[in-house]
This record gives structure tokens, C-alpha cells and sequence, in this order.
């Protein structure tokens, strides 16, 4: 069994996670996603339903960022949380890259 480690909680993260909620809602969701060696992401939902996202070192890292932001809630990719994203024509054309001007 792996011993407990102290996290350090990065404050660029907390910074960012911060002022995403601030300006999308006064408060917001945060899904922990683990991307492998590259780290974990944490997926921001607003109350506006703007997505966001900042990536931290480990999954047990970015908990800890969404515990040190009291406005969001530690969420899972349920239900309440996907129907709570707007999802604009500008954001569906940055994720269909270079197929979205194809024809």
C-alpha cells in the first residue's frame, strides 16, 4: 500500500478554478479526470453552463484544488452535470478543427 503523501495545492490552479467560477456564475462544478502521466484534468462547469478546464500533476492534486475553491462542488459526469452545459456554435467549431470548414 502507498503511503499518504501532504498534497501541495498549486495556486496558479486555485487561481484559476477561482476566477473561472467568478465569472461564469458565483459558483460551479469540477470533474476529476485522470489523462495517465500527463496528469488530471479538472473539467469546470459554470452556473452559466461555460465550460473550462486546468490541469494539475495528479487526481489527489486537483481534489484538492476543488476542495480549496469553496464555490465549486466536487461532481461526477452525471446527468445534472451534462445538462447544466451550453455548448455554442463557436465551441463546436474549435472541436471540429480543421474539419469544420470542410465541405
Amino acid at each position: 500500500m502507498a503511503e499518504d503523501k501532504e498534497v501541495r495545492v498549486p495556486a496558479k490552479a486555485v487561481k484559476a478554478a477561482s476566477r473561472f467560477v467568478a465569472e461564469h456564475g458565483e459558483s460551479g462544478r469540477a470533474v476529476v479526470e485522470n489523462v495517465g502521466r500527463a496528469g488530471a484534468r479538472i473539467v469546470l462547469v459554470g452556473a452559466d453552463g461555460a465550460m473550462g478546464d486546468v490541469f494539475v500533476t495528479d487526481p489527489g492534486t486537483a481534489e484538492a484544488v476543488v476542495a480549496a475553491v469553496p464555490e465549486l462542488e466536487l461532481a461526477e459526469w452525471d446527468r445534472e452535470t451534462s445538462e447544466l452545459i451550453t455548448i455554442g456554435p463557436e465551441h463546436r467549431r474549435r472541436m471540429a478543427g480543421p474539419l469544420a470548414s470542410r465541405r
